[in-house]
Formats: C-alpha cells, structure tokens, sequence
C-alpha cells in the first residue's frame, strides 16, 4: 500500500484530493477554534451598557468580527496556491452562518519572506490584534521559532505546509497542522528503495529544519529494510545555480545512482534542470522525489 500510493503522489493524480482534503480539513478546524470566541463575545454583549437594557438586545443584529491571522511567503509555489485557498475557505464559513453563527471572521495576513526573523516579528504583531488563531506558517523552520512564541501566549498555530516530523504536538500544544509529517512519506520511499533491491541511496536535501529532519527520519526508515543513505548531500537555501552544479558533479561521482531528492518546491525543478544538462536523467539514474514535487505540478498551468 505504501509503494503504491507513494507511485501516485509521485505521478501527481493524488496531489488534488489532498488539496481539496486540506480544503475540508482547514473549515473545520477554524469552526472550532472559533467557537470559544464566540462565548466571550457572548459574555461582553450580556453585560448591562448603563441603560438598563443588556448589550446583547441592541446588537443582536450586529455579527462579532473574529480576527484570524495568516502567515506565509506570497511569492512562493505554496503560498500562491495557499492564499485564495484560505480566502475561499473564510468566505465559505462565513457566507454559511450556521458555522459560526453570531461571528464573522476577518483575515489579517503577513508575509514572512521566508524568514525566521520576520515570521517571528509578523506573528507579534498578529497577537497585538487580538487573533483567535494564525493559519501557517508554510516552513517547517519558522514554525520551529514562533510555536514558542504561540505556545506562551495560548494562540494555536494552524499549519498547512510544516511537514517536519519534530513538531510535535506534545512539545508544542498550541501547533496544529492538516498535512501529514514527513515520517509517513519516508517510510513509503524505504519500501520502494526495498522494492526495488536498493541497498543504498544518496539524500539531496535542503540544509534546514525541514530537510534535516525528514532525512534523519529517511535513514532510520531505510535502517529497518536493512538499506541506508551512502552519503547526505545538503544544498543550502536558496543556493544559486553553480552551488547546484557543484553539488550534482559530486554525487555523480559516487557509486550510487539512487537519489533521494527532498527539497523546497522554488527549487527542485532548478535541480532537475542542471541534472538534465549534466546528463544524470539518463538510463542507469534513479530520481526519487518527496512531496515538494506535486505541489510544483498543482501550481503549474494546466495547459
């Protein structure tokens, strides 16, 4: 079951259910992370207003506003398809107002650059606005540094891209996510490497949280089939073509023909280019790539 669903994520046929799933997933989890806003609402409006006649009589009419905080990179392969996605989620919860009935919720969005340091500045600054709860961040990494910041002022952090599996729930509470963890992935590529008769593969991945971590998960899936990672090549972010190059050169050199490829979506095809032009996509080359590559193909246009 895991090498064949591991085969259709690689192919892209699953990568749309798994949208319109997160889709499903993220009304939910806003209806119910909104619903202790809506009692304190009820409480403020009970309160008598000097005149003798309660708050609530007089702005019954008058929906509450929940303030909901967004935090991602705009200009990136996850955070173009996950702005209208979030944008037409809130408008469905609140054009149907048997959700949330008495409230509207109002986004209030901040762009992170892919930075720590401005994801960590721009969720405090969504917490001066008094948000029921922030949606993302997209990297595993600033969601690393700003779950502390969350976890002390009681505001759950809803992501929907953050895939490292050292987020965990238990060392922070206040961190939610709707997208699997890179532990079930690994294990689907360790029974495809065993699958095949693989006994070694070479890991190419991006030098942070997210890809340390899901290849630290690939070595000791593959440990258990007996097979292991021969080398670890790590590709700083954001690293221009010749770092690229020269990594490639270097792999191609070892023994092994196997590549695990886990990487950000803004770079992988850049990779793939350069390992096209030094003719590593040829027979005898195995590529296998997590799950940055169908988020490239959803973002692609159709034609």
């Amino acid at each position: 079951m895991a090498v064949s669903s591991l085969l259709n994520i690689a192919g892209g046929r699953a990568s749309t259910v798994l949208l319109v799933m997160k889709r499903m997933l993220l009304l939910i989890l806003i209806a119910g992370i909104c619903e202790p806003t809506e009692v304190v609402f009820g409480q403020a409006a009970a309160e008598d207003n000097g005149t003798g006649v309660s708050s609530s009589s007089t702005s019954s009419s008058r929906p509450s506003v929940a303030n909901l905080g967004t935090l991602y990179t705009y200009d990136s392969v996850i955070g173009r398809a996950a702005g209208p996605a979030i944008e037409a989620a809130v408008d469905d919860v609140n054009s149907d107002p048997a959700i949330l009935p008495g409230t509207r919720l109002s986004l209030i969005s901040q762009n992170t650059n892919c930075s720590g340091f401005l994801g960590t500045v721009e969720v405090l600054q969504l917490m001066g606005n008094d948000v029921v709860a922030v949606i993302g961040p997209q990297s595993s990494g600033i969601a690393h540094i700003i779950s502390h910041v969350v976890n002390e002022l009681h505001v759950p952090l809803l992501s929907f891209a953050a895939t490292d599996p050292t987020l965990s729930s238990l060392q922070y509470p206040y961190f939610l996510r709707t997208a699997q963890n890179d532990y079930f992935q690994m294990h689907a590529i360790a029974d495809l490497v065993t699958y095949f008769g693989w006994r070694e593969v070479i890991a190419i991945f991006v030098d942070d949280d997210y890809g340390r971590s899901g290849i630290s998960v690939l070595g000791d899936a593959l440990a258990m089939k007996r097979a292991k990672i021969s080398y670890k090549a790590a590709l700083t972010p954001g690293a221009s073509t010749s770092q690229i190059s020269d990594l490639l050169l270097g792999v191609n050199q070892m023994e092994s023909r196997v590549y695990v490829v886990h990487v950000n979506p803004d770079s992988g095809l850049s990779l793939f280019s350069i390992a096209r032009s030094l003719q590593m996509m040829t027979t005898g080359y195995v590529w296998i790539a997590t799950d940055w590559l169908p988020s490239v193909l959803d973002a692609l246009d159709p034609s």
